[in-house]
């Protein structure tokens, strides 16, 4: 093997996607100390996005005051790239970065500080990661950060929550679009969810926030009052967009008051890390994520991967911690072979402190089976 890839997403709750594509790229330097590997950590839009793009982008970690999802302040941070800002609405408004659960009351507010603060020294394009979110505001904190004004029937300025979305009577983004002149928005997601409905953002995610059966329907209710009043204020329907119910519907929201364009997390990292072209003349190329099931195939990483590599007729190795379901379609994946770290039966507790040992093992094996001989993919 003279050259590889490893674009492998996080094992989340267990390795960040750089400390696992570190350790597949060491193994595999142990056997093949020749080979050009070619490292892209991936994360499309949840915690860990700055830092990947960090890893394999020339930046700079920013760090400014911010609020979090419940009005603590914190040091919030983004990656600038030149004019470019890579903002993870994860690193204020996230499950991980929020120990406290309540979706009703969670806001984005911060996110729009950290968008503003980019703007202001001089950023004109903003990449916004979706994922990872403890919100259901549909971004009206952002927006309300940005300058949006929210007013209730008696005309009194507030900024709605997942909670209180319903109250919405009046929307004024004047201020936002002023700011945001010249500016350009693209927002990562790797969900289908929509805005609101029984595949919607409170019902796919709002549990997982903290919310419970009667909560998830209330905030349902909410969104769908709230993409009405956007419909009737902003003369814009964002119900139905692709990846509208990403973040807690933050997606909706990002079109909605900052006109930003919406794509898969995956197709735009592996744009600018000009995967297309460092992936010819790869023998191989190794992606991966924590759990393999039927939804890697719509948008997550092993997916993305595995159609571009596909066009370049360069075969696809997955690396998953587990594979969620009985029989996966690799073919339908795009895939040559799936490694599977983790031992049949463990709790996800022994997985936990035996994930680094196990995908060490598993590279090792593999690459013992190639210097044996055997073809490369089996």
């Amino acid at each position: 093997m003279k050259k590889c890839i490893v674009a492998t997403d996080s094992f989340k709750g267990t390795m960040t996607a750089i400390e696992v594509c570190d350790i597949i790229s060491d193994e595999l330097h142990k056997y093949y100390p020749e080979c050009e590997i070619l490292n892209m950590p991936i994360a499309d839009g949840g915690e860990g996005t700055v830092d990947c793009f960090l890893r394999v982008l020339n930046g700079e970690k920013v760090f400014t005051a911010v609020s979090d999802a419940f009005g603590n302040d914190i040091p919030g941070y983004y990656g600038r790239f030149n004019d470019l800002a890579v903002i993870e609405m994860a690193a204020v408004a996230g499950i991980v970065s929020n120990s406290r659960r309540d979706p009703a009351v969670a806001s984005t507010y911060g996110v729009g500080q950290l968008i503003n603060h980019a703007v202001s020294s001089g950023c004109s394009t903003i990449l916004l990661g979706l994922g990872g979110s403890c919100t259901n505001d549909a971004g009206a904190g952002m927006a309300a950060a940005l300058g949006t004004v929210f007013t209730d029937s008696r005309g009194v300025p507030f900024v709605p929550a997942g909670g209180t979305l319903d109250m919405v009577c009046g929307i004024d983004n004047s201020e936002t679009k002023r700011k945001l002149e010249g500016v350009t928005v693209c927002c990562m997601y790797d969900t289908t969810a929509t805005m609101f409905g029984p595949e919607g953002a409170a019902y796919v995610y709002a549990a997982q926030k903290g919310a419970g059966p009667e909560q998830v329907e209330m905030l349902d209710k909410n969104l769908e009052t709230f993409s009405a009043a956007i419909s009737r204020e902003l003369g814009i329907d964002v119900s139905s967009v692709a990846g509208s119910g990403a973040a807690g519907a933050m997606g909706a929201g990002a079109v909605a008051f900052m006109n930003a364009d919406l794509r898969r997390g995956i197709d735009v990292i592996l744009e600018l890390v000009k995967f297309d072209e460092c992936v010819n003349g790869c023998d191989c190329v190794f992606t991966g994520e924590g759990c393999m099931d039927s939804q890697s195939l719509s948008g997550k990483a092993v997916s993305g991967v595995a159609a571009r590599a596909g066009k370049a007729r360069v075969p696809v190795i997955a690396v998953v911690g587990s594979l969620r379901e009985e029989k996966v379609d690799i073919d339908e994946m795009g895939l040559s072979q799936v490694i599977v770290t983790a031992k049949p039966g463990q709790s996800f507790e022994q997985i936990k402190q035996t994930c680094r040992d196990d995908l060490r093992k598993a590279i090792d094996e593999f690459a013992i089976k190639q210097e044996s001989n055997q073809p490369l993919i089996l």
